[in-house]
């Protein structure tokens, strides 16, 4: 018995180091450029941008193969970030990939669902749970509002709703008008108020 077990602790601190030296010699480096753009896009995993997720998009951009225009839940925000990150002018959102929208979320009408599972294999980032013949539902923070989920769905119980406005959420809405309107020059009012 005590030889069987010092047997297999053997082989495994035998297979142990070969794998970890095989993790060391045969490491591949990934390009620097791909991280940083990756990091810049939303994580949607829509493929709204013609590539299947964001990682292959971002290959796409650092190889010179697609421009940074294509990305609608990243909307001018992503693209002003990447033009600055790559050196390239910005360009607006190109209308064959979509429109920028708010930032929605999907969730499954639980009284109609069948459980037939279709969605929870078209989710990209696995926010839907659930089983076989039972009802699903979908972890809200998880996703990501690709709406993948929706065309599989037989029964039409998958609804898009917009993200919950918190304190997280929220922004400031802008001034109505422009800045050269509305802010007077801080110049001019130092000025006025010394020569009084």
């Amino acid at each position: 018995m005590i030889s069987a077990i010092l047997a297999i602790t053997g082989l495994a601190i035998v297979f142990g180091l070969i794998l970890g030296y095989a993790a060391i010699r045969f490491k591949v480096e990934s390009d620097p450029v791909v991280d940083r753009v990756d990091a810049i896009l939303p994580q949607t995993q829509c493929g709204q941008c013609g590539y299947p997720g964001c990682r292959p998009y971002a290959e796409a951009i650092a190889s010179g193969e697609a421009d940074i225009n294509q990305c609608p839940p990243g909307g001018e925000a992503t693209i002003i970030a990447l033009s600055d990150l790559l050196g390239v002018d910005a360009k607006p959102l190109n209308p064959e990939n979509g429109e920028e929208q708010p930032k929605t979320v999907v969730v499954i009408d639980e009284q109609v669902c069948i459980g037939c599972t279709l969605c929870i294999q078209a989710c990209p980032v696995d926010a839907i749970l659930g089983a076989a013949k039972q009802m699903h539902t979908v972890i809200t923070d998880e996703c990501t509002g690709c709406n993948l989920c929706i065309p599989p769905c037989p029964v039409e119980c998958i609804h898009i709703v917009p993200v919950k406005q918190d304190i997280s959420t929220w922004k400031w809405p802008f001034p109505e008008g422009s800045k050269e309107s509305e802010a007077p020059d801080i110049d001019d009012t130092v000025l006025a108020g010394s020569s009084k």
